[in-house]
């Protein structure tokens, strides 16, 4: 079973976790009330405790501190529609990054080893910075117009913070002041309905900023208010924004978002959770245990060595090096990983002494194979974060490593296959989830990353592919893995926020949590493209096939094998092999290797090779981001379908991190795998050494000879024998939630086992088994034992 989850954790070393602490004592010495005790527990979270500031990592995070407020406080010049020149108030981007600056110069006044500590002339100028804002912008009298965002999480959240962390330094009138802006921009209304946009991580942040309201200006409704709107948050949804029961997390509707807005989700639940804990407000609905399962059942699943997966970053993938941010952070896969690991052990506050320690040992396993961004030094965090991973680091508990297992994310089109020393994640798009999401200025070529594109990661010392000024140079007509017409698109064709779907319901799988069918029906984004893609997930192995690939574009169509980054000038030798006409194997140094198999090579479509260099610029695809230029090298292997293809296909293995010699042998290898079918119909495969048969039905239908199986439905099964059992997972990926009979031609099979929905039919000559699906594209498993 998968580290995640909870049964496979044996507490077997001694020690204690940081989590249990974070809670915090429910009244300071000396502290007048329980609203003066939330105000210094929130500030403690913010600002950290037991750290010491003149050992690092501490002591340069701090003089950085310093030396961005020096910054801030001499360049700041009020002016009527601005702090400082450069930050308009409309956009109202320039109030947020205002109030963040000053949050900045905050944390110098209040922190030690700044040089700015207890400075009067600093504390003065960030006075009358919120004073100016006040006056001029951020108060009931102005009406909000722009992104609303910014108006009601990205500056209240702000402003609150400072409030709370400078309170005894504030007059009364002003931090009147601060909640009123805050009361008019958050009005009650929006937290009383969970809809728009108070859902989901939006709804955590808004409740956020008013529990803090309700702290500063000592209101029991205010705190109350913000604690009951947390629980709409909290249940399993079937559509729409939220976490699903498979560990989906959906934002904006149709978007797949764990990584960013799950981020922000957990982290403010885990804000919220430990300021409130052992308060008359504390969250006690029984239902904020699934937000604590989701560490393990949602999140976990998705960050690889300290990564977050960008198939479930949505338009952040597109951020890089933003123009706003002065500490220059990359924005990357692993920016977002560190975010949610971070949010952990907050969570933890809240959290079984159980789950602590299993939540260590699953933070402190990244923080020692992160190696492209080490964690324990990571520019995005202050030293509150920091010194509670560092506490992480140092406990007695031992790093968990990461986990063999698939986990299907069935309701945002997502999965993801982890075998020992790599991983790999499928990115795909049906009526319920989008082809990509742009808005806002960024993302605007993200069109295909939902066409089944295929992430994958070689091991530990190759987990900067996606980070290292990838998306802002790669060639978004041959994203990894994808299918596409090469009919060019506009920037943002489809729409913003999610819009783009395609009209296609078969897209999922089925699992035994080890191994997979996954499948896709693709249909273009703004083109006539259509295709069936199925992806088998294995030992070692990711077999692709592609079917029934017509278009009447009038250019050509193409499946992308890879598009491996190489760095800045890398030199990994590409191997081809020469032996025959039609190549059966490649293998890339340092990376991995293909294989395509049969007589026709990649069934029949030519194999096309390309090293080139390419240059680009993060604002090249968001118009927030750095103008700087860089070029990093690529080496794609592509099929090409020809133009106007009617009913093509393909067929290739990947082996992430295999080597040359394990390549040329699996290519030699001919009855390693068969093929059983690859069509519009039905696609299947059988691994025998593997004990593996597994079919993506289209239709109903039959596949295969010895070990048949039939479906009458459009389905996904996977059988896979071990010495005297085996499993036979099955779903229905189209989730028309009808029932449907699925045959495997099996004789002297002994049901063991078998899910809710699974009814036995016979299990004579056959065993046959009926169905019944439900509509959450979820794998319904029956174990039976063999004679």
């Amino acid at each position: 079973m998968p580290l995640w989850s909870r049964r496979t954790f044996l507490a077997a070393t001694s020690g204690t976790t940081l989590a249990v602490a974070l809670a915090g004592p429910a009244k300071a010495a000396g502290v007048a009330d329980d609203f003066d005790s939330l105000r210094l527990r929130w500030v403690e979270l913010s600002l950290g405790t037991g750290f010491d500031p003149a050992t690092e990592p501490y002591a340069s995070r701090l003089k950085e501190t310093g030396r961005l407020a020096t910054g801030f406080q001499a360049a700041m010049a009020p002016a009527d529609t601005s702090l400082w020149p450069g930050y308009s108030f409309d956009p109202p981007a320039g109030i947020t990054q205002s109030y963040g600056r000053l949050w900045t110069m905050a944390q110098a006044y209040l922190q030690p080893g700044t040089g700015l500590t207890a400075d009067a002339a600093l504390l003065a100028d960030i006075i009358r910075g919120l004073d100016h804002l006040s006056a001029k912008i951020y108060n009931p009298s102005t009406t909000r117009h722009g992104n609303w965002w910014e108006w009601q999480i990205g500056s209240p959240r702000l402003l609150m913070d400072i409030v709370a962390a400078l309170h005894d330094k504030l007059t009364a009138g002003q931090r009147q002041a601060a909640c009123a802006a805050v009361d008019h921009f958050i009005p009650d209304s929006a937290l009383t309905n969970y809809s728009g946009t108070s859902t989901g991580a939006n709804r955590v942040d808004l409740c956020r900023s008013v529990a803090l309201r309700g702290v500063l200006g000592r209101s029991p409704a205010k705190i109350a208010l913000a604690r009951d709107a947390l629980s709409p948050v909290f249940p399993y949804v079937t559509k729409g924004d939220g976490l699903y029961a498979d560990g989906s997390f959906v934002q904006h509707t149709w978007v797949a978002y764990s990584g960013t807005y799950g981020q922000v989700m957990l982290d403010g639940l885990g804000r919220l959770f430990t300021l409130l804990a052992g308060s008359t407000w504390a969250v006690t609905d029984p239902n904020r245990q699934i937000i604590l399962d989701s560490v393990e059942n949602a999140y976990a699943p998705l960050i690889y060595n300290g990564l977050m997966m960008d198939s479930v970053n949505g338009r952040a993938i597109s951020r890089g090096y933003l123009k706003s941010d002065d500490r220059k952070v990359m924005r990357s896969d692993h920016f977002h990983g560190q975010g949610l690991i971070a949010a952990i052990p907050l969570l933890a506050g809240g959290a079984s002494e159980a789950e602590q320690r299993r939540w260590t040992a699953i933070v402190k396993g990244w923080i020692e194979r992160d190696r492209t961004t080490p964690l324990l030094t990571a520019p995005q965090f202050n030293v509150a974060d920091l010194s509670r991973l560092h506490a992480v680091a140092a406990s007695q508990v031992a790093a968990a490593p990461e986990p063999v297992a698939h986990k299907l994310f069935a309701s945002m089109d997502r999965a993801v296959h982890r075998r020992p020393g790599w991983a790999a994640g499928i990115s795909m798009a049906s009526e319920r989830i989008s082809y990509y999401e742009c808005g806002n200025g960024e993302n605007p070529r993200g069109w295909h990353t939902g066409a089944g594109m295929l992430y994958w990661w070689p091991g530990e010392k190759e987990n900067d592919q996606y980070t290292n000024w990838f998306w802002p140079t790669v060639d978004f007509y041959r994203l990894p893995g994808t299918t596409v017409s090469t009919k060019r698109l506009a920037d943002k064709a489809g729409g913003e926020w999610g819009a783009p779907k395609p009209a296609t319901k078969w897209v999922g799988g089925c699992t035994d949590g080890e191994f997979a069918a996954v499948g896709q029906h693709l249909k273009g984004l703004g083109s006539t493209l259509e295709a069936r893609k199925s992806w088998f997930c294995v030992a070692d192995t990711v077999v692709c096939l592609g079917a029934g690939i017509t278009s009447t574009d009038g250019v050509p169509a193409e499946t992308i094998v890879d598009n491996r980054m190489l760095g800045e000038s890398g030199t990994n030798p590409l191997t081809v092999d020469a032996g025959h006409a039609a190549p059966r194997w490649a293998h890339l140094e340092g990376h991995g290797g293909w294989v395509f198999p049969g007589a026709g090579g990649a069934g029949g479509a030519e194999l096309k090779i390309l090293r080139e260099d390419r240059t680009g610029s993060w604002s090249d695809i968001n118009t927030t981001s750095t103008t700087e230029r860089q070029t990093r090298r690529y080496q794609t292997l592509w099929l090409d379908h020809g133009t106007d293809p009617v009913d093509a296909d393909y067929a290739y293995l990947l082996m992430p991190g295999a080597s040359r010699r394990t390549v040329v042998a699996r290519a030699a290898d001919r009855d390693w795998l068969h093929i059983l079918a690859n069509t519009r119909a039905v696609q299947a495969v059988a691994i025998h050494s593997l004990g593996v048969t597994a079919a993506n039905f289209w239709q109903p239908g039959t596949v295969g000879t010895a070990g048949r199986l039939t479906a009458t439905a459009p389905a996904s099964v996977l059988v896979r024998r071990r010495r005297r059992t085996a499993t036979v997972a099955v779903s229905e990926p189209a989730r028309s939630g009808r029932p449907l009979e699925v045959t495997w031609e099996r004789r002297g099979v002994r049901v063991i086992s078998k899910d809710p929905g699974v009814e036995v039919l016979s299990t004579g000559r056959t065993l046959k088994l009926r169905v019944t699906p439900g509509t959450a594209g979820a794998s319904h498993r029956c174990e039976v034992a063999l004679s």
